[in-house]
């Protein structure tokens, strides 16, 4: 499958499930103590003034969540299905459809960004190229935290709660993922793994804080 057709099918997919997936995950974070504090950790160190940059957002909930603490957000997601979620849900975020190997945004436009599971869906051979993106669009010394699945396996669905899907899942080394970020300009600050919690697929989770030269 060429490049294009993988994203559409990404796109198609996340389409299909937008509103059952805003639905069942708007307030996920509240099960989420890491993940809270991963994300007010990188608030604290992003400059002050600037914009924080949802990656992959989906319906928006991450970027929501930092904006309730204060942040000016922007969230992307190449879902169009999943931006008209958010914007329904979320006014204080700004929305912006879009793909992660081609960001709608300016150079250097963003302080920080989070892209949580959204590496996930790359083709490995995409991943050094999403990385040399989000390193156009922050700012020096920008900070990118990256969450994703630890293995080296690929989960296919074709149905996810009772809708048509053809999306794979594609679970990460963490160290190969830190070597393609230092590959992009990045310096890899923290490495933090978890289990998964209850509520959660049984999936082992990695967390890198990294930042742009």
């Amino acid at each position: 499958m060429g490049d294009h057709d993988h994203h559409n099918s990404v796109r198609r997919s996340y389409d299909a499930v937008a509103e059952e997936y805003a639905a069942r995950l708007h307030d996920e974070l509240a099960g989420k103590p890491l993940d809270r504090a991963l994300l007010a950790s990188l608030l604290e160190q992003t400059e002050a003034g600037t914009v924080v940059a949802d990656l992959g957002c989906g319906p928006g909930h991450v970027a929501a969540w930092l904006a309730d603490k204060g942040a000016r957000t922007v969230a992307i997601d190449l879902s169009a299905g999943m931006i008209e979620a958010g914007r329904r849900r979320f006014a204080d975020v700004e929305f912006r459809e879009g793909d992660l190997l081609e960001l709608p945004a300016k150079d250097s436009e963003f302080g920080s960004a989070v892209a949580f599971y959204t590496i996930i869906h790359l083709d490995p051979g995409d991943l050094h190229r999403a990385f040399e993106e989000a390193g156009r669009v922050l700012r020096p010394s920008g900070l990118l935290l990256l969450s994703f699945h630890i293995d080296e396996e690929v989960l296919h669905r074709d149905e996810w709660w009772g809708h048509e899907v053809d999306i794979d899942f594609r679970f990460f080394d963490p160290a190969r993922i830190a070597d393609l970020l230092k590959a992009a300009g990045f310096t890899v600050e923290m490495h933090m793994e978890r289990t998964h919690y209850e509520h959660e697929v049984a999936t082992r989770r990695a967390y890198l804080l990294a930042r742009r030269g």
